[in-house]
């Protein structure tokens, strides 16, 4: 049987011998690191992981252990045992000098007294000496010398008692004295020093390694929470940040923004070809400031400008720049435009760049963030050479809050407007999101456009969206049809239909007179226009619904077409008066839009008869639907206003009443048509209105416009209407 014996070797061979071994080992480490290469790598970022995850298990079981120790150091430090009977300090002074007390403990830390006391007097106690008296505190010489007479020493019957003195060494030396003097009963003094040392690690050392131990968790247990210590100023920081990542959208993408497009050329041809600039002397856009309403594509296009040129492409929300602390906006935006420039070229993208660019006050105070945050923005978009290859681009809906230094020339250089598209804008966006779709025979995209005045990019997308879903509830293969489509702009417009509103058979007679009033002023005035519907379905928060576009956009309205605006608006009030002698909570919504137009009228554009061309009303932004605000006027210019908007709501509310007076039978028909059907859309509900417009026609009153009808002296017995 072999055995294996390790031989000593002598010290130096010893020592050199490890030194070998530790030598090979490290070769052999480094040996192989250069043959794995990447996989090392990859290696290291896994075992610095778990590395970390180990940290995070050691830093909790950390925290439990501190907290369970702090806790009994606590119970024990600031835990006091009181055995026996409860005695005041004066009641053991009595004992005291009744020689009753057999032995003392004082606990220093807890100013705790327990001891134990007789039940029954023995023999009288030795003479107090004299020379001790001087010694003793006021109260305690008055105690003694009022003790007439003492009883006997202590008998064998005892009973445990403890008291609370003053926590302090004073009254503590006061307490040893009095009971030392008076009796003599063993006094012990505890002076508890690990309650003393206990309480120390309370106050100052656990407190302390908690805290640290927490900070560990929060900011050091994890590799997201560690970057964001190391780099809190950066942009990479917080949330989604704008990488490098090329673009795949391109202007095939893009429909119904011809003129943004070409707008945006320069920039692509810049990006892609800057000698072309170099060679004629000209400076390329550094900066291009995209608003409009929400919808209108302005993320999507300055993707596109992203994809049609090639180049990476930072898209970062305004909103990253904001912080609560001093100077870490600043530090983001540069970290920003480092990244940028180290990517060039490349196109920077800030989304709803009013939470930075905001105006500046004009206090003379600059401290804040955000002004500090603007300021760096500026200084790096003046910091764009003309070789850079940088192109800034800003999307916004308040341009009117932009600060004018940050859309001066040579910042901002181009400013692009997107704005709802027309019908032929229209027309291409839904042919470009129906691409791909199963289509019906029956739809007719051209026709759709026409019913979709002012809708946006976003609407557009909803509607086939919608509509796709709506196919999808009738069975798997069913196409998408045209009455799919027109639910979906019902859907978009209002909301899903509410089959679960039960209304009564009065409250549906009353809607269908108020929705078919609306109708039937809408064709007396000679107004027409495709896809026109009338409901009496309740969808989202209304009860119901009317439908009548006008063919084609307007750009501008004049007088006499807002003041069929204006009697259009009133006709449901005059329907539901005329049909039932009164009016309901449905007219809510047609008084408020009736009495905003009414304001627009007197106060931004001047047609009002009393007021005259003057302007009262401003708006505070253009794109966000934001309330009119005054103008500094007097009082009495305020109450002219005031009666001139009523005078023209209750002029349009009697011309409208006049007009369904006069189609009393046609309105007659078409509310028991909607009774029935509840729906009245296209060729049918045509059929109940093409009468009415070939009769309206041929009046006069209709052929000269509503302000004719309504700039009759108001003798006559209808009011006058400005215009």
């Amino acid at each position: 049987m072999k055995t294996n014996v390790e031989v000593a070797p002598r010290n130096g061979e010893g020592a050199k011998t490890r030194r070998q071994v530790l030598a090979a080992r490290l070769g052999r480490l480094m040996h192989r690191g250069d043959g794995e290469g990447a996989s090392g790598s990859a290696k290291d970022g896994e075992d610095e992981k778990s590395g970390g995850q180990r940290l995070v298990r050691l830093l909790l079981i950390a925290l439990v252990v501190g907290i369970v120790a702090f806790g009994s150091l606590a119970y024990y430090a600031y835990g006091t045992r009181t055995p026996g009977k409860d005695l005041s300090l004066d009641a053991v002074y009595s004992l005291a000098a009744k020689n009753q007390l057999q032995s003392v403990t004082l606990r220093d830390e807890d100013a705790l007294i327990v001891g134990k006391a007789c039940l029954s007097p023995g023999p009288p106690p030795p003479p107090v000496r004299q020379d001790l008296l001087a010694e003793l505190p006021p109260a305690a010489v008055s105690l003694l010398a009022s003790v007439t007479a003492r009883p006997g020493r202590c008998t064998d019957l005892t009973e445990v008692f403890h008291a609370s003195y003053p926590a302090s060494d004073v009254a503590t030396q006061q307490v040893i004295e009095a009971i030392r003097i008076t009796t003599g009963a063993e006094l012990f003094v505890d002076k508890q020093q690990l309650k003393g040392v206990a309480k120390l690690l309370i106050t100052f050392v656990f407190p302390l390694l908690l805290l640290a131990d927490l900070f560990g968790l929060i900011f050091i247990a994890g590799d997201s929470s560690l970057s964001d210590i190391a780099g809190f100023g950066r942009l990479g920081t917080k949330g989604k940040k704008g990488g490098g990542g090329d673009s795949t959208v391109t202007f095939a993408d893009l429909a119904g923004a011809d003129e943004s497009v070409t707008e945006l050329r320069e920039v692509i041809d810049y990006l892609s070809n800057p000698k072309r600039f170099e060679a004629y002397g000209a400076t390329p856009p550094k900066g291009v400031l995209l608003f409009g309403p929400p919808g209108c594509g302005k993320t999507l296009t300055a993707r596109a400008v992203a994809g049609e040129s090639g180049v990476p492409f930072f898209a970062v929300s305004g909103t990253e720049f904001v912080e609560s602390l001093v100077g870490v906006g600043a530090a983001r935006v540069r970290d920003l435009f480092r990244q940028v420039r180290a990517e060039a070229p490349a196109i920077v993208f800030i989304d709803e760049i009013d939470a930075v660019g905001r105006r500046r006050s004009g206090e003379g105070s600059s401290g804040g963030e955000r002004e500090q945050t603007l300021n760096q923005l500026l200084v790096e978009l003046d910091g764009f050479e003309k070789s850079s290859g940088i192109v800034m681009m800003g999307a916004t809906n308040r341009p009117d809050m932009l600060d004018p230094a940050l859309l001066r020339p040579g910042r901002f250089d181009r400013h692009i407007t997107m704005v709802p598209p027309d019908i032929q804008g229209r027309r291409e966006i839904l042919e470009l999101h129906a691409k791909g779709r199963p289509l019906a025979g029956d739809v007719d995209l051209a026709a759709l456009a026409k019913r979709t005045p002012g809708f946006t990019g976003a609407d557009l997308n909803s509607v086939i969206n919608e509509g796709s879903l709506l196919a999808l509830r009738d069975g798997p293969g069913t196409p998408i049809s045209a009455k799919h489509l027109s639910e979906a702009i019902m859907r978009v417009l209002h909301g899903p239909q509410r089959r679960g509103q039960l209304l009564t058979p009065a409250e549906r007679r009353r809607l269908a007179f108020h929705e078919a009033g609306h109708a039937v002023v809408t064709a007396a005035l000679g107004r027409s226009g495709d896809g026109q519907r009338v409901s009496i379905v309740a969808r989202g928060k209304g009860l119901a619904q009317s439908v009548l576009s006008e063919a084609g956009d307007r750009a501008l309205l004049t007088a006499s077409e807002m003041n069929m605006e204006l009697t259009v608006a009133m006709s449901g009030v005059a329907a539901e008066v005329l049909a039932l002698g009164e009016s309901s909570t449905t007219v809510e919504d047609d008084i408020k839009r009736a009495t905003a137009l009414a304001r627009e009228m007197v106060g931004r554009y001047g047609m009002s008869s009393q007021l005259g061309r003057v302007h009262l009303l401003t708006t505070t932004d253009d794109y966000l639907g934001a309330d009119v605000v005054f103008d500094q006027v007097s009082g009495n210019t305020m109450a002219l206003f005031d009666a001139e908007v009523t005078r023209l709501i209750t002029a349009a509310e009697r011309y409208a009443g006049s007009l369904l007076v006069h189609y009393r039978q046609q309105l007659d028909i078409m509310v028991d048509a909607l009774e029935q059907q509840e729906t009245l859309e296209g060729r049918e509900l045509s059929q109940y209105l093409d009468p009415i417009r070939r009769s309206a026609a041929e009046r006069t009153e209709a052929n000269s416009g509503v302000a004719a009808g309504l700039a009759q002296d108001a003798s006559s017995g209808r009011p006058t209407v400005g215009g």
